[in-house]
């Protein structure tokens, strides 16, 4: 029996409060008050253009494609180091991925190997910003900005991260993020598109609100609304954004609990891991990172997988992480090819990510340090 899982949907405080109102008010359906609330949190937090709630990150993704006008044979460069809804909602629309590799510090997109990738097809780049991490972002800005191509930014696990002073998500044209019970602000599943291009804001509810001008009725500026273009239904419940919004409103206190159980993984095995042959998660110093995970990069798979026997053996789930695209079944259907990506190949079997939640306490936290500590004398 699992006593200390790897992740654990945690309330901080007024979410049963917020779901109870907003039952109370009758409006459970999307673009209620709490998606309101929600949404200028996001805009005045961020400085973005607009937010717009979605049912996922996986539709968010959808929406940035739909906005792009992708077409069959447009190429997008995405990382192979990637959950597969990032690519998923581009060959949704009949695009090519071209997978890239990762650096092997910061487990990002190679901003080095990426001019090498374009073609006069390249409609988009993806990054990810991984473990809320940021990617080089000044460097991909300018080949993008140089090849007219443009930049989206996979920014799941990076809400609150920082590059260079500036929050993730507000450098591509848009953004998505995740609210899955797994990130560090959740409704259990739901997602965002942040939108800094004021010239997708329009386009973006009409898709949002299945291809009809539903938002510009509500506001006025239209006596009724119509079908004026291709959408679908995106919004997400008003419920749901009620518990998200007592999560985005205790976001200092979220982020501090995670950032001390950050450092007291990193603290507590820094000096095993040196010893062990074993790397720990790397922070660039132009970069504040989002603390959505603690990960080890063990020495082989073999070894990886033994240290994940062996938590669960002390009632302890830890987990690895992506599988490379590019060597997926269908990776291999566009063309992809062991050796594509070594970085990612080798990263892939070697990941491991230790539990990490928001109501972790010291006493769990302590008993996974001392269990993998154990591990390292046997």
């Amino acid at each position: 029996m699992i006593k200390i899982p790897f992740n654990k949907p945690s309330f901080v405080g007024k979410e049963l409060t917020y779901i109870n109102n907003c039952i109370e008010r009758q409006h459970s359906s999307g673009d209620g008050e709490f998606t309101k609330r929600c949404h200028q949190i996001l805009e005045q937090t961020f400085e973005v253009e607009k937010a717009l709630l979605t049912t996922s990150c996986t539709h968010a993704l959808e929406m940035t494609a739909l906005l792009l006008d992708i077409q069959p044979d447009d190429e997008v460069i995405i990382p192979s180091f990637t959950f597969v809804s990032t690519v998923n909602a581009y060959v949704l629309r009949g695009a090519k991925p071209v997978f890239a590799d990762i650096r092997p510090d910061t487990l990002n997109i190679d901003e080095t190997k990426l001019e090498s990738l374009i073609t006069p097809k390249t409609k988009a780049i993806v990054v990810v910003h991984y473990a809320g991490v940021a990617c080089e972002m000044d460097t991909i800005l300018e080949i993008a900005n140089r090849h007219g191509i443009e930049v989206i930014e996979d920014n799941a696990h990076g809400l609150y991260g920082k590059y260079k002073g500036k929050y993730l998500g507000t450098f591509g044209a848009m953004a998505t993020q995740s609210f899955h019970e797994t990130k560090n602000f959740t409704c259990g599943e739901g997602g965002a598109l942040l939108i800094n291009d004021g010239r997708y804001v329009e386009q973006a509810e009409i898709i949002r609100e299945k291809g009809t001008n539903r938002s510009r009725f509500f506001r006025g500026q239209v006596d009724k609304y119509t079908w004026v273009d291709v959408g679908s239904s995106y919004l997400m419940s008003d419920l749901l954004a009620a518990y998200l919004f007592a999560q985005l409103e205790a976001a200092e206190q979220i982020q501090t609990k995670r950032k001390q159980i950050w450092d007291d993984y990193h603290q507590g095995l820094g000096d095993w891991a040196a010893s062990s042959e074993v790397r720990l998660p790397f922070i660039p110093n132009d970069c504040e990172q989002a603390y959505h995970m603690f990960y080890l990069l063990l020495p082989s798979l073999d070894s990886r997988q033994n240290l994940i026997n062996h938590l669960k053996s002390k009632s302890i789930l830890s987990v690895f992480h992506y599988l490379p695209l590019h060597t997926s079944d269908m990776g291999r259907k566009f063309g992809g090819k062991e050796g594509d990506c070594p970085v990612t190949e080798d990263i892939s079997d070697r990941l491991l990510r230790l539990p990490f939640y928001n109501s972790f306490t010291d006493i769990e936290q302590q008993q996974v340090i001392t269990a993998i500590k154990d591990w390292n004398q046997q």
